[in-house]
């Protein structure tokens, strides 16, 4: 979305990302590496490229070989377990085969502009990770972020004064080439900053504890942060600039931050692998719908996600795809798409 936004027809970009899609799709804890997928391609000595004929190695799971049959973008995979040196030397690699005119560093949310102490922080590792990296590599990298506030965790009002200036707002347009692909992708934020370019505002409940965000006409702005000082106030990226191994890192994120959000990953999988599997019949599901959305509405909650929807009705990842198709079909006036809205 952002690519076609900035660059048009220039030509699809590499994305190197994370295979992290969370409890939802993967019941493993914590980011796949190269090992967890059979299929991947070789790019660099230390880049694999994830094609959509990859698959990840059971019980694991992943959206991106997916995401690359469907999209034109060359989808890459961050292998954070080498630490931010591992990152540093992947990105050094790319640029160094494929001499790119521009390399910019996304986040959605701004979480990445946080100082590590933030009440309401919740997943600042990867952040963290890929701006410690970023900022050792010898190329010049912008820092984008996307609609601030929208991942839940730092509000947008507190913000502002580091997002810097506004790149562009998208619009319905930037939104349409990957419409089909909010259909089924899990990410919330995503979702969210799709909805506010196609006009959708009001407050929106996510996340497994119900986090409000607000869908404002700040949501679809895209934003070019300083890099140097992002690193500066990122009390954990500075912690792990030299760190060789993701075991460094987390340790860094539990002294810093307090927690690793790959505990909390690992306690909930083992909560959810204790808890017996709920039936999704039409009847009972619609009901317990009903009662959410009365619930929400008391909290002045005017939108919600999928994600949100299956982990409150108490159904797990592999229902949530059935959950959204009996949603849709029931009650399609609801579908503010990719989002879920809650009738007065």
């Amino acid at each position: 979305m952002l690519d076609a936004a900035l660059y048009g027809t220039e030509g699809p970009a590499v994305v190197l990302t994370y295979a992290w899609d969370r409890l939802l799709i993967d019941p493993v804890p914590g980011p796949r590496g190269p090992a967890s997928f059979t299929g991947l391609r070789p790019l660099t000595r230390s880049v694999q490229v994830v094609p959509g004929d990859a698959r990840p190695v059971p019980p694991a799971g992943s959206t991106l070989p997916r995401l690359a049959a469907e999209l034109p973008q060359t989808f890459a995979l961050i292998d954070p377990h080498h630490g931010a040196e591992g990152i540093t030397r992947q990105l050094e690699e790319l640029i160094q085969q494929l001499e790119p005119e521009s390399i910019d560093l996304l986040d959605v949310g701004g979480d990445i502009l946080a100082r590590g102490d933030e009440p309401t922080l919740r997943s600042p590792l990867a952040d963290a990770l890929t701006l410690a990296a970023c900022c050792q590599v010898n190329a010049p990298v912008r820092l984008l972020v996307a609609g601030p506030g929208l991942d839940g965790e730092i509000p947008a009002k507190d913000l502002r004064d580091r997002t810097g200036s506004t790149l562009l707002t998208l619009t319905p347009e930037h939104v349409e080439p990957v419409s089909s692909v909010l259909e089924w992708h899990p990410s919330e934020a995503t979702a969210m900053l799709a909805a506010t370019a196609r006009g959708v505002r009001g407050l929106c409940e996510v996340r497994d504890a119900g986090l409000p965000v607000p869908l404002t006409d700040e949501g679809p702005t895209i934003h070019e942060a300083n890099l140097d000082d992002a690193l500066t106030r990122n009390e954990l990226a500075r912690a792990i600039l030299t760190t060789e191994t993701l075991d460094e890192v987390e340790q860094q994120s539990r002294e810093i931050c307090g927690y690793s959000e790959i505990d909390y990953e690992r306690n909930k999988a083992s909560w959810l692998g204790s808890q017996p599997e709920h039936t999704l019949d039409p009847e009972t599901t619609l009901r317990q719908l009903d009662e959410f959305e009365t619930e929400a509405r008391g909290r002045g909650i005017t939108h919600t996600t999928f994600r949100r929807i299956t982990e409150a009705l108490g159904l797990n990842g592999r229902q949530r795809e059935d959950l959204r198709t009996l949603l849709i079909n029931s009650r399609p006036g609801q579908y503010a798409a990719p989002l879920w809205r809650i009738t007065r």
